[in-house]
């Protein structure tokens, strides 16, 4: 063979193998936390963030609810990154598919619907973490079927009111306000409750609006309980819930009072002491949601809320109630109160509007 062919030859060996080692030696590109599968763009599912999806916990497979649920998911992790901080975002979707609530972005994998959600309803939901503005995927969904609404059983009401119903009887002028509640149209105007087995210990709590200071009224009724008697001022088991008129003394306080047993005996009445009430005074207004929470046991206790359930509060009271049993019979409860003798002024609160309301023998449900 002579030299030049030999060097012809030997170019084009070097030739064909220079692109094989150049794939062979190029250093692979780290992978990204943010991108799709080239780092760039987002995967074939949408997600733009490389982070596993996260599992629905609960609820799960219709799970059927008694309130606004809490859905709960695995944790998600970074597939190539170093342990990062991810937040989660929650999607809600009623029966017909469409979305009724976006958690916006929170810091657990946990999140407590509070979107107003029909009853008795098939709902689903999904979850996914983001981190700087990028998505992970989403979750597989998960179901359940939203609460019964209200209902009056054994030693519980439960009564939503915002949904245009009530499971208590409406007693005078009443009005259903779209979303907020059920409204007293006059001072002689209440809704009544028949608890069928007495509540000796529990708790009686809502939401009310439409409280507004210096309103007529004298020792004005936010909501009551009693066995049903002709009189409920002399009822044996009288409670009253009271933010007082402007004939009030004072006017605009909060107080309450509680029988145990006798309308006259003093050492089963229950109520704040003098200075207590003088200091109890508030300008309550009409477009605020407070929260009211009465408890009763040996002791009893009134606790006000400003801004509703999570609100700030205002008012705790509480006053030992040693002697006696709370145990009216047949037992009765009231948003509003019945006229007595004490005369249509010391009754009702004109404007109020309840929502929300929970009287059982254990606490509010969460």
């Amino acid at each position: 063979m002579s030299r030049s062919r030999f060097v012809v030859i030997g170019t084009a060996a070097v030739l064909a193998l220079s692109p094989a080692c150049s794939r062979q030696t190029a250093n692979p590109a780290s992978p990204s936390a943010l991108g799709g599968a080239n780092g760039t763009g987002a995967a074939a599912d949408g997600s733009t963030l490389k982070a596993t999806a996260p599992v629905p916990v609960s609820p799960v497979n219709d799970e059927q609810v008694s309130d606004l649920p809490t859905l709960r998911v695995t944790a998600s992790a970074m597939k190539f990154a170093e342990p990062a901080t991810l937040q989660y975002r929650f999607e809600v979707f009623n029966e017909a598919g469409v979305k009724v609530q976006d958690s916006g972005l929170v810091n657990s994998p946990s999140f407590k619907v509070t979107a107003i959600l029909s009853f008795r309803k098939r709902h689903t939901w999904r979850a996914r973490a983001e981190r700087e503005g990028a998505a992970g995927p989403w979750s597989t969904t998960g179901s359940f079927v939203s609460a019964e609404g209200g209902y009056i059983r054994g030693n519980e009401v439960f009564d939503p009111l915002y949904n245009g119903a009530t499971v208590g009887e409406r007693i005078g002028a009443t009005t259903f306000v779209a979303d907020r509640g059920i409204r007293l149209e006059a001072n002689t105007s209440y809704v009544r409750y028949l608890i069928p087995q007495t509540i000796t210990s529990g708790e009686f709590s809502m939401e009310v609006e439409g409280l507004r200071a210096n309103a007529p009224g004298d020792k004005s009724k936010v909501f009551g309980m009693s066995s049903g008697g002709p009189d409920f001022i002399i009822d044996p088991y009288r409670v009253d819930i009271q933010y007082r008129g402007s004939s009030g003394f004072p006017p605009n306080v909060i107080t309450f009072r509680a029988l145990y047993g006798s309308a006259t005996g003093t050492d089963v009445r229950y109520e704040p002491d003098t200075g207590t009430r003088f200091a109890s005074v508030f300008q309550l207004s009409p477009s605020t949601t407070y929260y009211w929470q009465w408890t009763w046991s040996r002791e009893v206790r009134l606790i006000v809320k400003e801004g509703g359930i999570n609100g700030r509060t205002i008012y705790n009271v509480g006053v030992p109630s040693p002697n006696g049993t709370y145990a009216p019979a047949p037992h009765y409860a009231y948003l509003g109160a019945p006229v007595g003798r004490s005369g249509a002024e010391s009754a009702s609160i004109v404007g109020a509007t309840y929502r929300n309301v929970w009287i059982g023998a254990r606490p509010r449900p969460q």
